[in-house]
């Protein structure tokens, strides 16, 4: 539950610090004394976006941070997942509005997202504004208010998960159908390009080696005498430098001059490995003085493949031999992706037909848990809301089955009727503002009974009743009270006398600014709250006798 909530430098609010208790907290105030204000800056622990127009003062940040006590294992657990350190039964959420314009957002003071906090506060605390009665008209809520029923959120994911590989399926599938058809349209063109590329047969780093030869041939009797010189040098007669390297290993033989490293090769070693590298080296310069003569007809094949390979990356337009050796990889990949690509398509169709049947058992599934749901939410929304003024109340939620769509193959549609003679109608065409605040509060209660629900904050949810109607829904609100924490933000006294606890907001001119402030009443001071709500500013004595007869009705 939310036990303690600091709000400084927000609107007209300068500096708050709340304590609330569980059961039924009342919340009362003159109309713009604030108390909108209030709920605006709990919202922004839910994630709503930050204005800097809301700073009190324009120099300095804006704080709000509300402390829960006693949360929940899936609290913890959630807290867990985002690496956020939870080490007793209680999260603290703060969201702060800089002067530059930003904001920042901490859980037990780890920095987070908005989405990540958005998440906690999601867990933690239902606010309920007259906006949420109008979105009770809308069918997205109406699905999601029968799914809560149903217990189907593992069928529903289940179903969702499916759904997302199908369209992802359908996607390719298409995209593909559309590719071989630009394809082939083109296959001509493809074709004759890799036949002009077979023919040249382009291999990585031939240029290269082509160029060398040729470089080498093109001044043979030169080239070929120095390359003669370098291999006598190294590896002929007595003074070749390998002779010179293996005579020194010779003389080394059995003479210890090495100070004794680990890991370290001894001199006789290392001598040993120059003398292989001077090998290998004269071995391949020795190759090239045999190979380097004289030879016209290998000098103009070489140089027939040389300018063959240049005038292709020329026609290719690419960059280089490597590019050409690419293209022709890519061009045999196309004709084949071409040519064969029917294969492909089929696999993945019969792939999608598969995952079609699939989808349309898992959507009978969740159908059926619907219609469950939905029969069970219409027989507690009546049980709760008929004692509420509403004693002629039909409703039902209706499912109309449609396309397979993310949420299933169904829309849900609340239909109801007020009086014996009518029709049933949908929800969001015949109810009143009074009649819809009281169907959403018959639904809250129901919920509270079924769920775990965190904190609800009611705005004004009994706006548009009075008189018996009003007693009775503030007596749902301390009966939700006796098993989560209730708030209800009120103007009505039948309301405010069920309350456990009583806050005041009000406005105050403090120098040259008016500033929101916010008290817990005494019992003396609620009485005479109570008697201001029903005679106004004209206290008395009638007023406040009727005030106290309300609070010990309430208690």
């Amino acid at each position: 539950m939310l036990g303690r909530l600091t709000i400084s430098n927000y609107a007209l609010i300068d500096s708050v610090e709340l304590t609330f208790g569980d059961g039924l907290t009342i919340i009362t105030g003159e109309t713009g004394s604030g108390k909108s204000i209030m709920l605006g800056a709990l919202s922004l622990l839910t994630g709503v976006r930050a204005d800097v127009k809301s700073l009190s003062e324009s120099g300095r940040k804006a704080v709000v941070e509300a402390e829960f006590r006693n949360v929940s294992p899936e609290v913890a657990a959630a807290l867990r997942r985002l690496d956020i350190e939870c080490v007793s039964d209680e999260v603290i959420l703060r969201r702060e509005i800089l002067p530059s314009g930003r904001s920042r957002a901490f859980v037990n003071d780890t920095p987070v997202t908005l989405p990540a906090l958005s998440e906690i506060a999601g867990m933690l605390i239902d606010i309920h504004t007259q906006h949420s009665n109008i979105l009770l008209s809308q069918p997205q809520m109406q699905l999601s208010l029968v799914d809560s029923f149903a217990g189907d959120a593992e069928i529903l994911e289940d179903y969702r998960t499916t759904y997302a590989e199908f369209v992802t399926l359908r996607a390719r599938v298409r995209k593909m159908k559309n590719k071989l058809d630009e394809e082939r349209q083109n296959r001509e063109f493809v074709a004759f390009q890799l036949e002009q590329l077979d023919k040249v047969n382009p291999k990585r780093g031939e240029l290269a080696v082509v160029e060398r030869e040729y470089d080498l041939l093109s001044d043979a009797e030169e080239n070929g005498e120095r390359l003669s010189g370098a291999y006598r040098l190294l590896d002929v007669g007595e003074g070749s430098a390998v002779a010179m390297v293996e005579e020194a290993m010779s003389l080394l033989d059995g003479i210890d001059i090495d100070e004794p490293v680990e890991g370290e090769p001894t001199v006789t070693e290392r001598l040993h490995t120059v003398a292989v590298e001077l090998r290998d080296i004269a071995e391949t310069v020795g190759d090239w003085a045999e190979r380097v003569h004289s030879d016209p007809s290998r000098l103009a094949r070489l140089s027939s493949r040389m300018n063959l390979l240049y005038e292709t990356i020329k026609r290719f337009r690419v960059a280089d031999e490597e590019a050409l050796v690419e293209l022709h990889d890519e061009l045999r990949e196309r004709l084949g992706m071409i040519d064969g690509g029917d294969d492909s398509l089929d696999a993945l169709e019969k792939r999608g037909r598969h995952l079609a049947q699939e989808l349309k058992v898992k959507a009978s599934r969740l159908s059926e848990a619907r219609r469950k749901g939905a029969a069970l939410l219409s027989d507690e929304i009546l049980e709760a809301a008929m004692p509420l003024g509403l004693p002629n109340l039909r409703f039902e939620a209706r499912l109309e089955e449609g396309k397979l769509g993310h949420d299933g193959q169904e829309s849900v549609e609340f239909y109801c009727s007020f009086n014996r003679n009518r029709e049933l109608q949908p929800l969001s065409k015949i109810a009143s503002g009074g009649e819809l605040a009281r169907i959403m509060l018959a639904l809250k209660s129901v919920m509270a009974r079924a769920e775990n629900l965190p904190t609800v904050i009611f705005d004004e949810i009994d706006t548009g009743v009075s008189g018996e109607i009003a007693d009775r829904m503030g007596g749902m609100m301390k009966d939700m009270g006796g098993s989560m924490q209730v708030m209800a933000v009120t103007h009505l006294p039948q309301v405010a006398a069920k309350g456990r606890a009583h806050f005041k907001v009000f406005k105050t001119d403090s120098g040259d600014k008016t500033v929101t402030g916010v008290r817990c009443l005494s019992e003396t001071e609620r009485e005479r709250e109570l008697a201001a709500m029903m005679s106004g500013s004209d206290i008395n004595r009638a007023a406040l006798q009727n005030a106290r007869a309300l609070l010990k009705s309430g208690k």
